[in-house]
């Protein structure tokens, strides 16, 4: 379980950078050389690779190499772990809600 628990922290530190937020959601959209995603950016192209690392090392991206340039791409394997992680989160507050609103609904009647 510690393993899972490593990976999911890196993930969602990986997320809590809007700059590294900002950079999946381009990314998701179509792949971009790692040039392309510094261009977007008032940042030094060091301080993008960077950001660049994090996300990787989360597996939240895929970097490949095409001729002279390094592509990059989305990985949705880890995106769906998060997913799964915070499903469960989301059925026990909406069961949570649900009950909530049934006693107010009694409470007012």
């Amino acid at each position: 379980m510690v393993e899972y628990s490593e990976r999911l922290d890196h993930i969602f530190a990986s997320l809590a950078d809007p700059t590294r937020r900002d950079i999946l959601r381009r990314i998701s959209r179509k792949e971009l050389s790692v040039g392309e995603i510094a261009k977007s950016y008032e940042l030094t192209f060091a301080a993008v690779s960077k950001h660049l690392q994090v996300l990787e090392r989360a597996k939240l991206v895929k970097k490949e190499r095409r001729g002279r340039e390094q592509v990059v791409r989305v990985s949705l394997r880890a995106l769906g772990e998060a997913d799964r992680y915070l499903e469960r989160y989301r059925v026990l507050w909406e069961e949570r809600l649900d009950r909530l609103e049934e006693y107010l609904s009694k409470e007012n009647k």
